[in-house]
């Protein structure tokens, strides 16, 4: 079933709207909520709330990109959690080196206003638009999907040294653009 008829089936309200997007997207949910988590039961856990949000979403949204639509929610519900499990536990994942790598790039603060947060997204994508199209799937994979060094290397064929390298140089990159824009890191 493609995404336009699973959406459909959202909007018509039928419960099988549901059981296809697991079909279609479940292991890409799950893959999601785990590089984040690093724990199958919350993960499962996410996914199960992915499709609880889906399904509460869809209406009044309709998604142009239903898959994005869906990394979306599960990527949000997943780092939600993981805000929670890390209060709970000090426990550093691969979720946390990540936002330590991230540190130096970022605002340090929460972003203030919706105004800030599409600033930001706009910055984001110039810059994503800039950079070579292996350099950008590294960085996605890293800092979207909280891919390890060692999954990205072996699946580009590449080392983790290069991908370390090449990780470093796009921070450093995207840190200049970010204070030639003015945004306070």
């Amino acid at each position: 079933m493609n995404d336009i008829e699973i959406v459909n089936l959202y909007w018509a309200r039928d419960e099988n709207a549901i059981l296809e997007t697991d079909k279609k997207y479940g292991e890409y949910c799950h893959c999601i909520a785990q590089n984040i988590l690093a724990n199958k039961q919350d993960s499962e856990e996410c996914v199960n709330d992915t499709y609880l949000k889906l399904w509460n979403a869809i209406p009044p949204n309709r998604p142009n990109k239903f898959k994005a639509f869906v990394a979306t929610v599960v990527r949000n519900l997943s780092l939600d959690m993981y805000r929670i499990k890390k209060r709970e536990k000090a426990v550093i994942m691969e979720s946390e080196k990540v936002f330590l790598e991230l540190s130096g790039c970022v605002p340090s603060q929460n972003l203030d206003s919706v105004a800030d947060e599409i600033a930001l997204a706009e910055i984001l994508n110039v810059f994503l638009a800039s950079i070579p199209l292996e350099s950008r799937k590294i960085f996605m994979r890293r800092y979207f999907y909280f891919d390890s060094v060692k999954k990205i290397a072996l699946d580009f064929g590449i080392s983790e040294s290069k991908v370390k390298v090449t990780m470093h140089r796009l921070r450093a990159r995207l840190r200049d653009l970010l204070e030639r824009e003015g945004v306070i890191l």
